[in-house]
């Protein structure tokens, strides 16, 4: 049994390059819309869309590998970065660094990808997690790197990544690819390429899942030539089960056409839901302003209470 890093063809996936056209085309005309319609929100509305979709992200993404991150702590370490009022509260160490990964993430998406990021990444990231032997650089043990579930006794393998003293030259060939490839594949099919990619090389003791879907953001904004506005992990926590059961059937094979097609669509639905929340925005910015001296306070309250609920609505 041989996993995909095992076969002689890797690291060259194979795919339908023709597979994504009406999605892709889905995909950035939604992305036009959105952008348009950010245009038109004042200032401060505008970054405190961004605090959120980054927020969204960071939180999803954690909840994806089974940790919770407290939401309001997490808005107010991004807010910082983007110059917005915050409350005096003290912000717990792992919401702040967290914070601080999404800032990054989203200030530095034009920048080339290299080893030292992927570091910094992962620091801010495990945030000095005691159980982790290597924080801020590739992992070293010589253990094979597996991903197993089930009882102790019953036990079964999904995966077995590349030896510990494979993952610098690896990644070497990750870097060099991702950044050779910006200009080169289809949007949505680069995007899907470098999280498999990065997954299949699993090049650090933990956290490889994150770094992965944060990958993604960066791709995709590299490719968009602007921060990308959406958040791909809200998607892939409603869709957890398939996601990773697309993401298995590329452990065997280089074949990847059933992955990218999976993925796109779930950077597609993303990209709607940010469509979706942005236009709430303006109408909910527009309303406001007409109510202005028509309301009192207390209704005001409530129509707010009302619009934190989101596109979705409110109940209760």
């Amino acid at each position: 049994m041989k996993w995909n890093w095992q076969l002689a063809n890797w690291p060259q996936f194979i795919y339908d390059p023709l597979l994504l056209t009406d999605l892709e085309k889905k995909f950035l005309q939604g992305v036009g819309g959105a952008f348009a319609v950010l245009k038109h929100l004042e200032d401060v509305k505008k970054r405190q869309f961004i605090v959120d979709i980054l927020c969204s992200e960071g939180i999803n993404s954690a909840e994806i590998e089974g940790e919770v991150l407290l939401r309001e702590s997490l808005q107010s370490s991004i807010k910082r970065h983007f110059g917005l009022s915050i409350d005096n509260k003290k912000i717990p160490s792992k919401e702040e660094k967290v914070g601080d990964l999404m800032w990054k993430i989203y200030d530095t998406y034009d920048q080339v990808l290299t080893h030292e990021m992927l570091y910094e990444w992962h620091k801010l990231l495990m945030n000095n997690e005691s159980k982790i032997s290597d924080i801020g650089k590739y992992r070293t043990h010589k253990e094979p790197m597996q991903i197993i579930s089930g009882r102790y006794d019953k036990q079964t393998l999904y995966f077995e990544a590349p030896p510990s003293k494979s993952v610098y030259k690896e990644m070497n060939r990750f870097i060099k690819w991702f950044n050779d490839s910006r200009n080169e594949n289809s949007i949505l099919i680069r995007a899907a390429i470098a999280h498999v990619y990065f997954e299949s090389i699993h090049p650090f003791e933990d956290g490889n899942g994150r770094l992965g879907r944060a990958l993604v953001e960066k791709s995709l904004s590299q490719s968009l030539k602007k921060p990308t506005l959406i958040a791909v992990s809200q998607v892939i926590t409603r869709r957890k089960k398939e996601y990773y059961s697309a993401l298995g059937e590329c452990n065997k094979t280089l074949n990847i056409n059933k992955w990218v097609k999976f993925f796109a669509e779930v950077i597609v639905e993303a990209q709607e839901e940010s469509l979706r929340l942005v236009n709430f925005l303006m109408a909910k910015s527009q309303l406001m302003n007409n109510l202005i001296g028509k309301i009192n306070r207390r209704q005001e309250k409530v129509l707010l209470r009302m619009f934190a609920e989101g596109p979705m609505g409110f109940s209760g």
